[in-house]
């Protein structure tokens, strides 16, 4: 049936490669300090979950743990069951022959009978220490910090500070709204079409990233001076650069969540982390502390960090971005675009909010507008097919099948058929760097989060194969936990 007993036994200790902690959906999650945190981590042998893995994905008895419940509050009791996640068979291998350090795997359905958040592997402090990875610990989003502050541009829709299709005032946002076209033939010329926040929010307001737009790197090259050693900037002067094209006349993956992410700033009069933390991390539980933005200053906070490590001694989010953390070194403010960084179990509770609809983040209407396709509303089909399959598709993709129909919601890649055995039509699907990513399935009532934890130098091919193992495991897997419910329900 997909479900495992949580009896436990003791093992060897914090350092194993592989360790398990499953939380009811109902359960309270543990905090930890900074000076206790090492004591927090003693662990528990799980021979039941061992015991359930197929033959190619069962682990050694040392590897697999568990915590005790006498160190979680409201932990699983003893002789409970619950719906669990098994590690697919690929990520365990990768995680058991030190391919891949640690994984972080979250999966439920909308009534939360199927659930599981699922750390693997160990993290390593500055110390040099190892502990195993939890759901509390503080993840680097990258360009997952885009769904955060999609949510927080449409909360301030749904409180009639903005609107999604009207132009966005020119006073709100000046540097914006003065912002020229380049064209192809290297002359700027004025806007023809006011940018609105919809565009902001769907890649459609002609702000691209510069390093996948070539005209836009020969621009800077030619008119912006060296960037001084150690100087840092913000939204606006980071990226500078004029629009790669006009406003609504195509689609291309770009800095319109940072402009959104300063947008909300401006309306609601406080940083955007400010206002995550009241409008996100407090209505859905996420404990003080579990959300942020470059850099994380707070101690108990860079206790946490996965990306604080020998390797990464500035907590740039290296292994995440693939090995330049040049984007974080020079930021100065919140950057809704790639700045954030959030516990692990505070992500799945995001994605559980959107799965049920249950306008806790965005009022229930706003919650299906971000389901429906803004790029066939806009015309720009074939534009965006096209950047689909270009060079940079498989990226934009993230896992989606090639040559299948998507567009753009608000918040990621929409799937607009349903593909058989994975995903329903209406998915809405994005990720982070190279090895963050995360889908939300209303109509098959599943949400996911699989967050690989890579080593330097970044194994791109293997993290990008992972992904898709674990994208792919999670609906077979449940698949065959609904196959066993109701069979169970016919006896």
């Amino acid at each position: 049936m997909g479900i495992f007993s949580t009896q436990r036994t003791r093992t060897s200790g914090p350092t194993s490669p592989i360790s398990y902690l499953a939380f009811p959906a109902h359960s309270k999650r543990p905090s930890y300090g900074t000076s206790n945190r090492t004591k927090q981590h003693k662990s528990f042998q799980s021979q039941s979950l061992s015991s359930k893995l197929q033959p190619s994905t069962r682990l050694p008895q040392n590897l697999i743990t568990t915590a005790a419940s006498s160190h979680i509050p409201n932990a699983i009791p003893p002789n409970s069951i619950m719906a669990a996640l098994k590690p697919p068979a690929a990520i365990a291998s990768a995680i058991t022959s030190s391919k891949l350090p640690a994984a972080l795997l979250f999966a439920a359905n909308t009534p939360g009978t199927f659930t599981t958040t699922l750390p693997l592997g160990t993290r390593t402090l500055l110390s040099g220490t190892t502990l195993p990875l939890l759901p509390t610990d503080l993840l680097y989003l990258a360009s997952a910090t885009k769904l955060l502050t999609t949510i927080a541009a449409l909360q301030c829709v749904d409180d009639g500070l903005l609107t999604l299709h009207d132009t966005l005032p020119p006073a709100l946002l000046p540097s914006l709204t003065a912002k020229q076209v380049l064209t192809d033939a290297g002359v700027l010329e004025p806007v023809t079409r006011p940018i609105t926040l919809a565009m902001l929010l769907t890649h459609t307001s002609g702000l691209a990233y510069d390093f996948l737009t070539p005209k836009l790197m020969a621009w800077r090259k030619e008119n912006e001076p060296p960037f001084p050693e150690g100087a840092t900037r913000g939204v606006e002067e980071a990226f500078s650069y004029p629009l790669a094209f006009q406003p609504g006349e195509r689609w291309m993956y770009g800095t319109g969540l940072d402009f959104a992410g300063r947008v909300v700033e401006e309306v609601r009069g406080k940083r955007l982390r400010d206002v995550m933390r009241e409008r996100i991390a407090r209505p859905l539980g996420v404990e003080e502390g579990g959300l942020h933005f470059f850099p994380v200053d707070e101690g108990e906070a860079r206790a946490k960090m996965v990306d604080l490590n020998p390797g990464d001694p500035e907590g740039l989010g290296l292994a995440v971005l693939g090995g330049d953390g040049t984007v974080n070194r020079r930021a100065k403010g919140d950057f809704g675009g790639h700045g954030g960084f959030l516990t692990g179990e505070g992500y799945a509770k995001v994605l559980q909010s959107l799965l049920r609809n249950d306008g806790q983040l965005v009022s229930e209407e706003m919650g299906r507008e971000m389901v429906k396709d803004v790029i066939g509303g806009m015309g720009l089909e074939d534009e965006f097919m096209a950047a689909m399959e270009g060079p940079a598709g498989d990226f934009f993709r993230v896992g989606t099948e090639k040559g299948s129909k998507v567009g753009h919601g608000l918040g990621g890649v929409l799937t607009l058929k349903d593909v058989e055995g994975w995903y329903g039509e209406g998915t809405l699907t994005w990720g982070g760097g190279m090895s963050f990513a995360w889908f939300m399935d209303r109509k098959n009532g599943l949400c996911g989060l699989g967050a690989l934890q890579a080593s330097l130098p970044v194994d791109i091919g293997l993290v990008t194969e992972l992904k898709q193992v674990f994208r792919k495991d999670v609906y077979r897997q449940y698949a065959v936990w609904k196959k066993g419910e109701e069979e169970t329900a016919t006896v």
